[in-house]
């Protein structure tokens, strides 16, 4: 098992290149279930995450290919044999289920393993199963899997409204209306860039969607979609992720492809801790405006608002922030795992049950700790290089689930930081 070695160096200087989505990879793969024509994905993230989404599709019978060195996906689904979604696979990540949606809307017939993923807390499949239901699908939960069924004639129109807004539960839902008998309208959708780059995707072959981007989504049904080339979009919380390097450890960094649309409400609060960040030609300019950052309080929600993908990321920068600052999570009830690693840095850090109270202080020191989940693992690293001598980051294989090539980027901008291998 690897760990990561980081230690404090200074500022950072240089330009590092940004991935397209992994979640916006992860859901537009499942797509090529729709047709039987080809799906090509370009600005393809090289993570094992795509690597197990990669594995899944091809066990459903699909074909899948990784070109340019995996930065393009080539992939058909002309002669899919198999119906069924593993366990084995699929309880290496939450997104398998969204080949379910998919699958029900092309063939009338799915049977898919309950997913698994990071361990940051409940994350339920019934709003995509309550989605897929009001397309008139018949469920079955039993022996760990959902068994899905069409009704005869194939899915139909219907108007989904979720109680609460999930990212996943969309996604399944306007995949699989593409190919329902009549409209659908999606009530309470997810926002998220990555859910209109589906849509842009899915209209590329040959989809009826309106209003991605809002809160209600429209679907007109089709009898069949096509093939497309789409590129993928930015990963934006890579891009956050990297933001805070040089805001960390004082510096200038320029994240090439990023663009504050996709991070607006993560670089209003960046401001008010008194990080400068400038759109360029290329991408996005940050630096610190002054020695030391300020406490700011951070609130997570549903896109627009602050993503709970970076909020650990944001812890690691207020440690060290002047004053105390207030983080609460509410997206997931269980995603301060990481505070106790960053106090055994020297952070300061008050915890009861979603709000953290971050106490700046001067340095953090550095220590061997261990990463608990994807985010967690990159908000240590981001702390090593602000903190006094060695930090070791232990169980980084949630890192390679998200972050293609973390140590090279950081290394480019002058970062001390290296992958060792351990017993």
């Amino acid at each position: 098992m690897d760990s990561i070695v980081v230690t404090g160096n200074g500022p950072l200087s240089g330009q590092i290149p940004i991935a397209g989505a992994k979640n916006a990879c992860l859901t537009l793969m499942p797509a090529t279930l729709l047709t039987e024509e080809p799906l090509t994905l370009l600005n393809a993230p090289r993570l094992s995450d795509i690597r197990t989404m990669t594995t899944l599709l091809q066990s459903l019978g699909a074909e899948v290919s990784a070109l340019n060195d995996g930065k393009v996906l080539a992939m058909s689904s002309h002669a899919l044999d198999n119906h069924r979604a593993d366990y084995d696979i699929v309880r290496k990540m939450r997104a398998s289920i969204l080949v379910l949606g998919p699958m029900l809307a092309r063939d009338g017939y799915a049977e898919v393993s309950l997913p698994g993923g990071c361990a940051i807390g409940a994350r339920p499949v019934d709003l995509h199963l309550r989605a897929l239901e009001a397309l008139g699908a018949q469920l079955d939960l039993r022996e760990g899997y959902v068994y899905a069924k069409a009704p005869a004639g194939g899915l139909r129109g219907g108007t989904v409204h979720f109680p609460l807004v999930s990212v996943g539960a969309t996604e399944n839902a306007l995949m699989a209306a593409t190919l329902a008998k009549g409209t659908t309208v999606i009530e309470n959708a997810a926002r998220e860039p990555e859910i209109v780059d589906l849509a842009r995707c899915l209209r590329a072959m040959g989809a009826q969607i309106e209003g991605e981007g809002t809160s209600t989504i429209t679907i007109d049904g089709v009898d069949r979609l096509g093939g497309a080339t789409h590129k993928v979009v930015t990963d934006r919380i890579e891009l956050g992720t990297y933001m805070l390097a040089p805001a960390i450890c004082g510096g200038e960094v320029e994240c090439l492809g990023g663009s504050i649309a996709l991070v607006q409400s993560f670089c209003e609060r960046l401001d008010a801790a008194g990080v400068a960040v400038e759109e360029t030609d290329t991408g996005l300019r940050v630096s610190r405006r002054s020695n030391r950052i300020q406490a700011v309080d951070v609130t997570t929600e549903p896109f627009p608002g602050f993503p709970t993908d970076l909020q650990a990321q944001m812890m690691a920068l207020l440690c060290t922030a002047e004053g105390t600052s207030v983080l609460e999570e509410k997206i997931f009830e269980n995603r301060f795992m990481h505070a106790p690693e960053l106090m055994r840095m020297g952070a300061r850090i008050d915890v009861s049950g979603g709000t953290a109270h971050v106490h700046g202080v001067e340095n953090l020191k550095g220590a061997p700790v261990m990463a608990t989940d994807l985010r967690a693992s990159v908000s240590l690293i981001l702390a090593g290089l602000a903190a006094e001598g060695e930090t070791v980051v232990n169980r980084v294989y949630h890192l390679d689930r998200g972050y293609e090539r973390v140590v090279e980027k950081l290394a480019a901008v002058g970062a001390k930081i290296e992958r060792v291998a351990t017993a």
